[in-house]
């Protein structure tokens, strides 16, 4: 009876892991050069928490964090291309799925999110 429990606890752990880390389909992702470049002309959306965005933040973005993006999505523009980032780029990927499934054609995320950015930043 324990093997059965821990090979469905361990299916489970297996399954939690591959949906995480498999990829989104429709999400682009962008190295931090090609994200400063995009980032001139597109919509900017840090996913981290208020206090996260507020110790610095990428010139530009805009803080809607990922526990508030469901009920602010209606606020980002479906018609320009929209780039994520948080600390690591797990949030962003959350983020993206979210987006990807209400309809946003054009998503992209900070591969490696600000631990990778190496470009300005703001406070």
């Amino acid at each position: 009876m324990d093997k059965i429990l821990y090979l469905i606890l361990l299916s489970l752990v297996i399954w939690i892991l591959y949906k995480q880390f498999v990829p989104v389909k429709g999400l682009h992702v962008l190295t931090p050069e090609q994200f400063e470049s995009e980032a001139k002309r597109n919509k900017v959306i840090d996913v981290r928490e208020v206090h996260e965005y507020k110790r610095g933040h990428i010139k530009g973005a805009v803080n809607i964090p990922l526990s508030q993006l469901p009920q602010q999505i209606d606020d980002i523009p479906k018609n320009c291309k929209v780039l994520l980032y948080c600390q690591s780029g797990l949030r962003s990927k959350q983020a993206a799925k979210l987006l990807v499934r209400k309809g946003y054609p054009n998503v992209a995320e900070l591969r490696g999110g600000m631990m990778s950015w190496k470009g300005p930043t703001q406070k």
